[in-house]
């Protein structure tokens, strides 16, 4: 059976939304690729979550059943097409996207992981899971922010601005630390120059992953 996931992480602003438009185009146009994909973006796994107008943060308890949830899904449908039989990967195999997941949970709970995270991870890697880290260069951070919503930057005072910054640079430094300690293998990619497609074959024609 041929099962393969990305897990898109990183910061606001790295490009994950980007990546995940790309992905999308590059599989359609792959004539050999798997006819049956699962993408789910951020707001189905992620630690903070806007609900109703409001941010509500998850506990790291009902953040790990978020996981647990997931990857459970993804266990039923690979179970169900190894039953079935041998098949090509185009007509069998399924390809999963995952935004925001197991780092999301370390860098949010990172004095509290335990034993079902890392069976989580176990999981992940049995599913052939790859994890791909966007980043962005200290340079540009400013750059990359105001562009994304440059109306909400037009009152901001130098300090916020800077704050901003370094929360961004800060919360990138925790990301890649924890993507260290990880079991599922990770590539970093830094995307400031915001080469989408070339990101996506770098990401899809890995020999570890084709």
């Amino acid at each position: 059976m041929h099962i393969r996931g990305v897990i898109l992480e990183g910061y606001s602003n790295a490009g994950k939304t980007s990546v995940l438009k790309a992905l999308k185009q590059y599989q359609s146009q792959d004539e050999t690729a798997e006819r049956s994909i699962v993408i789910l973006g951020e707001h189905y796994s992620q630690v903070l979550n806007n609900k109703h107008g409001k941010y509500e943060r998850l506990s790291q308890e009902e953040h790990i059943n978020i996981l647990k949830e997931r990857v459970d899904m993804l266990k039923q449908l690979n179970k169900w097409a190894v039953q079935l039989g041998p098949a090509s990967r185009q007509s069998r195999g399924l390809l999963y996207v995952f935004e925001r997941f197991h780092l999301n949970h370390r860098v949010a709970f990172p004095d509290l992981v335990n034993d079902e995270l890392i069976e989580i991870e176990d999981e992940l890697v049995s599913l052939s899971a790859k994890c791909v880290l966007l980043t962005i260069s200290p340079e540009i951070v400013e750059e990359r922010i105001k562009s994304r919503r440059p109306e909400e930057w037009i009152n901001k005072t130098g300090e916020e601005v800077s704050a901003s910054i370094s929360e961004l640079l800060e919360v990138q430094k925790n990301i890649r630390y924890q993507a260290t300690l990880s079991k599922v293998p990770t590539l970093e990619i830094n995307t400031d120059n915001k080469d989408w497609n070339n990101y996506v074959r770098v990401i899809m024609e890995d020999n570890d992953f084709v």
